[in-house]
């Protein structure tokens, strides 16, 4: 059988270079500022953390403020050894400050990682699978019926009307046109004979 071969990533050997020197720079940094031993050994340890778990919150896409803010934290304490080591700081007489932020660094780095790990609760839910869902039932919903509307009792024929109350209505009505010059109408009409508005409507249709 043939075995298959090993692809390196130029890429992933590059990254373990850089990481490398950079450890290295902490690690002399620390040593340079007092804390000699494991303790110098911690501090790129830390430092590279900080740095995982910042990306790790960019990456999941919730609370990205948080991951920004710790991901320049640890970038800017990388990047200060960098450069403090490349000749610009006399390792053996570190200035006052500087012991001061390497002494303060473990602290703040605690509480980077804590509030990257733990200051925000995991959002994601399960997912719900198609088969689980069960199907609602159709619910089938009655109008309610409206009660029967009782008929109506047929129109009583009007009651006939004497032709001297239509010849009076008449006259009414011929009046009340020659002095308006509209036709009167039926609540006028039943004004000025006083009679119920029933038998003004009669009077009024045979006046038509």
């Amino acid at each position: 059988m043939r075995t298959p071969g090993i692809r390196i990533d130029p890429i992933l050997i590059q990254a373990a270079i850089a990481a490398a020197l950079s450890f290295a720079h902490l690690h002399d940094l620390a040593a340079a500022a007092g804390q000699d031993g494991w303790k110098a050994w911690a501090y790129p340890i830390s430092v590279d953390l900080l740095l995982v778990a910042a990306w790790r919150r960019l990456r999941s896409g919730t609370a990205k403020a948080a991951g920004w803010c710790w991901f320049v934290v640890a970038l800017v304490a990388s990047l200060g050894a960098n450069v403090a080591t490349a000749g610009l700081l006399d390792l053996g007489d570190v200035p006052s400050w500087l012991r001061i932020l390497v002494a303060g660094w473990p602290a703040v780095a605690f509480l980077g990682g804590t509030l990257l790990a733990h200051g925000t609760p995991d959002r994601d839910e399960a997912p719900v699978s198609d088969q689980d869902e069960t199907p609602a039932t159709p619910v089938t919903t009655t109008a309610p019926e409206l009660p029967v509307a009782a008929p109506r009792p047929a129109a009583q024929p009007a009651a006939p009307v004497p032709p001297a109350l239509v010849a009076l209505a008449r006259k009414v009505a011929d009046d009340h046109r020659t002095r308006t010059g509209t036709d009167i109408d039926t609540q006028t009409l039943r004004t000025r004979l006083g009679v119920p508005l029933t038998l003004a409507e009669a009077i009024a249709a045979q006046l038509t």
